[in-house]
Parts: structure tokens; sequence; C-alpha cells
């Protein structure tokens, strides 16, 4: 399984969109400065994610919301998120 995700830096009231095959451990790398361009935003927390078969398809709606450059978008994501 494979999942795309939207994590939110409160310190700089930011939102950061990608994908991955470990949801936790890719959280965890961003909190623990593994990841450079979110290292500056500890802590981010987890806002909104979607499961998808193949990493193919993960990656397709990665791009399809960074294509959208919309920050009310993304909060329209997460507020209706189940």
């Amino acid at each position: 399984m494979y999942y795309t995700y939207i994590i939110y830096s409160e310190t700089l009231d930011r939102y950061y969109i990608g994908s991955t095959a470990n949801l936790n451990s890719r959280l965890a790398d961003h909190n623990n400065s593994r990841s450079t361009y979110t290292k500056k935003g500890k802590p981010w927390v987890l806002k909104w994610h979607k499961a998808f078969p193949t990493r193919s398809e993960a990656i397709a709606e990665e791009l399809r919301l960074k294509r959208k450059k919309s920050r009310k978008y993304l909060e329209y994501l997460i507020d209706n998120a189940q």
C-alpha cells in the first residue's frame, strides 16, 4: 500500500504534500530532520492521507495536489476527510 499525505507545520504555517510506502516512518523522518525541505518546520502533524494500491497512483495524486497550488483546496480536503 502507498500513501499520498499532507502534513502541516504550525511553526511555518505551511502544508507539505508527499507520498510514501510507510506513513509513520516518513512522518518521523520529517520530524527528525532527515528531510531537508521540512527541517525548519518541526513539528509536522499529519492532517490528511489517502491510500493507493500502487506507487504510481500515489505519486500521480501527489502531483495533482501540488499542481493545484491552492491552500484553500488542501484545507477543504482536510476538513472533509472521512
